[in-house]
């Protein structure tokens, strides 16, 4: 097969711990590459580099890539350029974006549409999209300030219950022995380890499979009202419908869009990852 006789799209889907890579050709996939996470936040351009370089093009080096679209957290400006130089010393192609994981959201939900497009996994945010461009964000400000209905934000509700007795009988002493819990480890790894995030996330499953549970239930449906108040209804949601990626909308859908009937809000799309959504996006 000629591959230099056809165009060749690499999109990459990038969080902190893994990267998704696609090779794409008009919309189908023809390889797929998981690595480890990029993040130019907490990672220097040598050690994107290397992570590229021993992990991605070794498992593609037997195809011609016309263009790489990538995505992650982290990428802002003033850093996402580490990624994009790094990416240029490993593969020698002229096409190279690199865009926020916010942005990934825009273009995978919205596409060319107009819309307002949210995330809501280990982390939240959101956007307002022209169809072209973003025209309108609130800041996250991160799971201490905001990120409501995020995974990292609903484990610190959960925990802060658990430990000032606000669950429902028997919850709090369940909690603890199915995770290896005691207060101590608790404050240990939420204020002292690293990524707390990560680890208050980690706590989703629990939290959806107690859902049923009125104290359960009354945490997620106050982290995702203050997620619309605080957040979407600052954006012009009476004329656009709002959509969203992420894990947490993914598995608590249900009560996503019941909270979001409350406040009039249209519910659109709600994806467990961009990627569908950028391959067709860059078809």
């Amino acid at each position: 097969m000629n591959y230099r006789a056809t165009r060749n799209i690499l999109i990459a889907d990038s969080g902190a711990t893994k990267t998704d890579w696609c090779l794409t050709r008009n919309g189908e996939i023809l390889q797929r590459v998981s690595g480890k996470g990029i993040s130019p936040v907490y990672q220097a351009e040598e050690e994107i580099e290397e992570v590229i370089r021993l992990q991605v093009c070794p498992q593609l080096k037997n195809w011609e890539i016309h263009s790489i679209y990538f995505y992650g957290s982290g990428c802002i400006p003033g850093k996402s350029v580490l990624v994009e130089r790094a990416l240029h010393k490993s593969f020698s192609i002229g096409t190279i974006q690199v865009y926020s994981d916010l942005m990934a959201a825009a273009h995978s939900l919205c596409g060319h549409d107009a819309g307002i497009a949210c995330i809501m996994g280990t982390g939240s945010n959101s956007c307002e999209w022209s169809g072209s461009k973003i025209v309108a964000q609130v800041s996250p400000l991160g799971f201490i300030l905001g990120d409501e209905g995020s995974g990292a934000a609903l484990g610190r509700q959960l925990l802060g219950d658990a430990m000032k007795n606000q669950l429902s009988p028997g919850l709090r002493q369940k909690l603890l022995k199915e995770y290896n819990l005691t207060p101590t480890l608790i404050i240990e790894k939420v204020y002292r380890q690293p990524f707390p995030s990560r680890f208050l996330a980690s706590f989703a499953p629990f939290l959806l499979s107690n859902i049923e549970d009125e104290s359960i239930r009354r945490i997620v449906n106050r982290s995702f009202t203050d997620f619309f108040e605080r957040n979407v209804m600052q954006y012009d949601y009476r004329k656009q419908k709002v959509h969203f990626v992420g894990s947490i909308a993914w598995y608590f859908a249900d009560l996503l869009r019941e909270v979001a009937a409350t406040k009039e809000i249209m519910i659109g799309k709600i994806a467990q990852s961009p990627m569908p959504g950028l391959i067709e996006f860059h078809k």
